[in-house]
């Protein structure tokens, strides 16, 4: 039974890249159903491996540059220009530069990180001579709104002594000025888009401080900190420019450097998947899949907000196609990720085990769910198909009996016109 399976995973957070995530499941489909037809949409949703696949889909090229990190030292870093298109683009990772994977567990300290190496990545796009660029805002390890990235492409954030601020989320909080009459003038060329998950907020309840903050290392007595940080950004945005990032879709991103982008290099902000999707291809791609097989690091009730496993699941639900989702953890809140289109979803991990060793084994245990998911499906079609048997014979059974029927009250019709035959005949004899 010819079955064709889309594959269109996320990545797995300081573990897999999409790409590696998307192999490891072929494997286990593979292993499941030899003569399967696999397509692979590999989905990087602006974070790790958003560079990679965009520039590998449009045959482009990778360039490498060293930029200064997230802590301040020097790491390598890549920048993409795009094959196929009008005016030439290049294309960079926010979490090439500062990446929540670029900060090791025991120094995470949003207060401190900064995204000066982001600005980096753009005098590279500029040095390359991109007139377009295309940003993914996916993950970061920072919290500073993008102050980083400003200060290294030339413009001044200085306090009340007219001094520079310096790096990291805190600082924000001694800014009282913002000049951007030194910014790269190359700049004033080129267009700036930015992916971004929509539902990003830069302050608030919902806000990357509040809702972010915690996994980037930040302590409880940080977290007002922080927002009181960006809370003073935002405002020294306006008064600089007149644009309000504290209320914009998206400002939230990496970090805030949405709101770096939106409010001060007059960049585009997009939801991701408008812009994502596009290149892929993913639409041309799900209109030949029987089934979709989607995953992520975890699937909980922040899914919905901007994941890849969400996304895909809406776009397969207005098909008709089923999908379903493996997740390295399954949180608080996973059901209602079935209201986004994803019809069952499961944990590749089968047995305890501490997070190191499932990290390091993730390949392996992809692969083996994935393997019993198409079993599984195989089963499921298998039933379908003895059902259909069972009713196709049922079907036939009734048939047979109602050609006997109708046969054996033809045969009774037949006598009955012979017999009446022969009492004409021997009626017409007698007279």
């Amino acid at each position: 039974m010819s079955l064709t399976v889309l594959i269109a995973p996320s990545g797995f957070k300081e573990c897999l890249d999409p790409f590696d995530v998307a192999e490891a499941i072929a494997e286990g489909v593979a292993r499941a159903w030899q003569d399967a037809r696999i397509l692979k949409a590999p989905i990087a949703d602006g974070g790790e491996g958003f560079t990679r696949a965009l520039t590998s889909a449009t045959t482009g090229t990778l360039y490498p540059v060293d930029v200064t990190g997230p802590l301040g030292s020097k790491i390598s870093a890549h920048v993409g220009i795009l094959g196929g298109t009008d005016r030439k683009t290049a294309i960079l990772e926010i979490s090439a530069a500062c990446g929540l994977s670029r900060v090791p567990r025991d120094q995470r300290n949003p207060a401190l990180t900064t995204s000066y190496g982001v600005g980096e990545l753009i005098l590279k796009a500029l040095d390359l001579g991109a007139e377009h660029i295309l940003v993914g805002c996916g993950d970061s390890g920072v919290n500073d709104g993008g102050a980083g990235m400003i200060q290294a492409l030339g413009g001044r954030l200085t306090n009340a002594n007219h001094d520079e601020i310096g790096y990291g989320g805190a600082e924000l909080n001694s800014l009282s000025a913002i000049d951007l009459s030194g910014l790269d003038q190359r700049l004033r060329h080129v267009t700036i888009d930015v992916t971004v998950n929509w539902h990003n907020d830069l302050l608030g309840p919902r806000g990357v401080t509040r809702v972010y903050g915690p996994q980037k290392g930040a302590r409880p007595d940080q977290i007002d900190l922080l927002e009181a940080g960006l809370t003073n950004y935002a405002s020294q945005i306006f008064a600089t420019t007149g644009i309000d990032v504290g209320e914009a879709n998206g400002t939230g991103a990496s970090g805030g450097l949405g709101a770096a982008f939106l409010g001060m290099l007059g960049a585009k902000l997009h939801p991701r998947y408008d812009i994502i999707m596009q290149y892929l291809r993913f639409d041309e791609l799900l209109a030949q899949a029987d089934l979709v097989l989607t995953a992520e690091g975890a699937l909980d009730e922040q899914t919905p907000y901007g994941k890849v496993p969400a996304e895909v699941g809406r776009r397969a639900r207005e098909r008709g196609i089923p999908v379903f989702a493996l997740a390295g953890s399954i949180g608080p809140g996973a059901k209602s990720n079935h209201e986004q289109g994803i019809a069952a979803y499961s944990s590749i991990i089968a047995t305890p085990c501490s997070l190191a060793d499932a990290m390091s084994s993730a390949e392996h245990l992809l692969a083996d769910a994935a393997e019993q998911v198409l079993r599984t499906v195989a089963a499921g079609m298998s039933l379908a198909q003895s059902n259909r048997n069972r009713m196709r014979g049922g079907r036939l059974e009734h048939i047979a009996k109602r050609t006997q029927k109708n046969n054996a009250l033809k045969r009774k019709a037949s006598k009955r016109s012979m017999i009446s035959a022969e009492h004409s005949r021997s009626t017409n004899a007698m007279i």
